[in-house]
């Protein structure tokens, strides 16, 4: 099997991300594993691959916007890849803009 490229991975981050924008719960569940973990203002938490597809879709929330800044990405193996990055993100949540910022790894 050969390795990722550093492009091949950020490109699968960012259709996970716009995903998101578009509240399309089949397309991120597809790009989880079993387990996800997810950090955010409630910690750190483990989400099951089918209750990624439903928050993804539910909630009084819209992912208006974001932008990934600072990206690098290892390969320890063939099958094994980590992006970590700085990402801002423009939200509607409860009718309410905000800009969120956040390091995050995946």
């Amino acid at each position: 099997m050969a390795t990722a490229t550093k492009d091949e991975i950020i490109a699968l981050e960012k259709e996970y991300w716009d995903a998101m924008k578009h509240k399309d719960g089949k397309r991120t569940s597809q790009l989880s594993g079993k387990l996800s973990l997810t950090t955010g203002a409630r910690g750190v938490t483990s989400i099951p691959k089918a209750k990624m597809g439903q928050m993804t879709e539910e909630g009084n929330w819209t992912l208006d916007a974001y932008k990934f800044d600072d990206i690098e990405v290892i390969t320890p193996a063939d099958d094994v890849a980590i992006i970590a990055y700085k990402v801002t993100q423009n939200v509607t949540m409860d009718g309410k803009k905000q800009e969120l910022r956040a390091d995050t790894s995946t």
